[in-house]
């Protein structure tokens, strides 16, 4: 049941090999258990996307791609999870994660009002940027633990579920 459920939202392992900025993997994509969907490839994709997604850099599928290739985990489903941070969550979630390492930091909140400017950028990455960047690794590591726990354990429930259907 799970799996079904998985693999009915993901893309097709042939629309992902032909991204172009994928292609810096070239050969690697080729591997199969790359696009094999089980226990162990969903969970570890989940906590892979998930912690990505969390992370505020550019080319978040790329490197979340790049960790799921050496894990050997489910690479669509990796990639497509880094896109719960999308123009909609991103403003909430990234403010969360600022709050998070602020209270982790010990550091006061302060007031801080977006401008899409570099200068904006270099200013708030020495006032409000430790805060933002340590909160965001300690979401994206709680949500990768989360999510890990989560499928696995839902996983588990669809198999017994299915065994006991069939007695």
């Amino acid at each position: 049941m799970a799996k079904k459920t998985i693999q009915r939202f993901l893309p097709d392992h042939n629309k992902i090999k032909q991204i172009k900025t994928l292609r810096i993997f070239g050969r690697l994509l080729h591997d199969a258990n790359l696009w094999h969907l089980n226990r162990r490839s969903a969970r570890g994709a989940f906590s892979v996307g998930l912690f990505f997604a969390f992370i505020p850099v550019p080319f978040q599928m790329i490197l979340s791609a790049a960790v799921a290739i050496p894990l050997r985990v489910n690479l669509p489903l990796s990639i497509a999870l880094v896109w719960i941070t999308n123009p909609l969550t991103m403003a909430p979630i990234f403010y969360f994660s600022y709050l998070v390492g602020t209270l982790v930091l010990g550091h006061p909140q302060q007031e801080f009002y977006f401008e899409p400017s570099w200068q904006w950028l270099s200013d708030s990455l020495s006032t409000i940027g430790p805060a933002f960047l340590i909160g965001s690794v300690i979401c994206g590591a709680f949500a990768s633990l989360v999510g890990f726990v989560v499928i696995d354990y839902l996983w588990c429930r669809s198999v017994r579920k299915a065994w006991q259907t069939r007695r």
